[in-house]
């Protein structure tokens, strides 16, 4: 009777594809989040229009990241995945109308539907199917989806706005994104019956109780907000402040910020091995702080006399820490979840992350009216330097 019990039980879907469709999905996210950044130059887009953007995408973003896991829950995984997929063509839609605020707004608010459901949608599928040794190099591959989407956006788009109209680089993001609904529908069946469990809404009171009753999570969530901030003036604002105030050339300034996503694509990779066999996850997101600081305080200060082969080590650098963060944290995320609700606590801590988000383009702009975009890049590198700090010699 309990072989033939065992015999009849459904076995767990294969990890691979559905690690393969999150990480497209993110790649997709990053592409057409990072998009009007690249395009800025030829759009006319200056940093108050570009700050308009990221910071309404990143508030909506926020709140839309405290329903992801309950949406996981509800309606699974990969459902979600293709509702952010049609997000996404959506705020590309928005933006091809021109670079002016209204447009701006548009896209934002589209992108943040997209941007805030992601991750804990990903997290409660992968926190399902991965055995706890392997989840920081899980994660942390995840995780080079946001790499592969702004590397391809930094090298492809400058180039098609050049030779075309920068609008056409937004159409091919948008049909890119409806055809990824394709595969994410396909997945759905085998997998989303994993996550089906949410059974009451995870908002905003639920979340801060959640943090309040957690020490480490909160320290994650606090943590998360200059590091984010930190990536946030790597991918969303380098191309404008190389060009603007490093003296570069427009594809130079894309080759220079793919170069950096580059080092975040290796870093992801690389810190899950190093989390997984050598240093303990909470003790790398510290010292990556560290790192990241150090990179931004460069780039700040001797960016525009660095030869452009040293300029380009250093935005690799800066990748390999300001970008390279996010699997080992995540993976360190769902270490502390309490039990089935990856997704939701995955939601809950990152509403510090969206916070960086949001207050990274206000505090950039705001250097950039008062003084430089190199000030507000010392300004951030100091915060992630504390928060990295804060993280050494904590034991959980």
């Amino acid at each position: 009777m309990v072989a033939e019990s065992a015999a009849d039980a459904p076995a767990q879907p294969p990890l691979l594809p559905a690690l393969l469709g999150m990480t497209g999905l993110q790649a997709l996210v990053a592409l057409a989040l990072f998009a009007p950044g690249v395009l800025a130059p030829r759009m006319g887009i200056d940093p108050a229009g570009l700050g308009l953007f990221t910071t309404t995408g990143f508030a909506v973003g926020m709140v839309a990241s405290l329903g992801g896991g309950v949406l996981a829950g509800r309606l699974g995984s990969f459902r979600v995945a293709s509702f952010c997929a049609v997000a996404v063509a959506a705020a590309m839609l928005c933006a091809m109308t021109g670079g002016g605020s209204l447009a701006l707004l548009a896209a934002g608010i589209a992108i943040g539907l997209a941007c805030g459901p992601e991750t804990p949608a990903s997290a409660a599928i992968l926190g399902q199917l991965v055995r706890e040794a392997d989840r920081p190099m899980v994660f942390s591959v995840r995780q080079t989806g946001n790499q592969i989407g702004a590397m391809a956006g930094s090298l492809a788009l400058p180039l098609l706005a050049t030779v075309a109209d920068p609008r056409a680089g937004y159409a091919a993001i948008a049909a890119l994104a409806l055809v990824c609904v394709l595969p994410f529908e396909r997945l759905r069946t085998a997998y989303d019956p994993l996550t089906r469990s949410a059974t009451s809404a995870f908002g905003l009171v639920t979340a801060i109780r959640l943090l309040r009753s957690d020490p480490a999570l909160r320290r994650l969530s606090l943590v998360s907000a200059p590091y984010a901030a930190s990536q946030l003036t790597l991918n969303g604002f380098f191309v404008v402040f190389a060009v603007a105030e490093l003296g570069l050339e427009h594809v130079a300034a894309g080759v220079a910020l793919a170069a950096g996503q580059a080092g975040g694509l290796a870093g992801r990779l690389g810190w899950g091995v190093v989390a997984s066999r050598w240093v303990s996850p909470r003790l790398l997101v510290g010292l990556l702080g560290l790192g990241m600081a150090a990179a931004s305080v460069l780039v700040a200060l001797a960016g525009a006399s660095l030869p452009f082969p040293v300029l380009v080590a250093l935005t690799f650098l800066f990748g390999l820490t300001a970008s390279g963060w996010n699997g080992v944290f995540l993976a360190e995320v769902a270490r502390l979840a309490p039990a089935g609700r990856i997704g939701e606590a995955t939601g809950a801590v990152m509403v510090g992350g969206f916070a960086g988000l949001i207050a990274g383009p206000v505090l950039l702009v705001a250097a950039a009216a008062v003084s430089s975009l190199a000030a507000g890049y010392l300004v951030v590198g100091l915060l992630a330097a504390l928060a990295g700090l804060s993280l050494l010699g904590d034991k959980r």
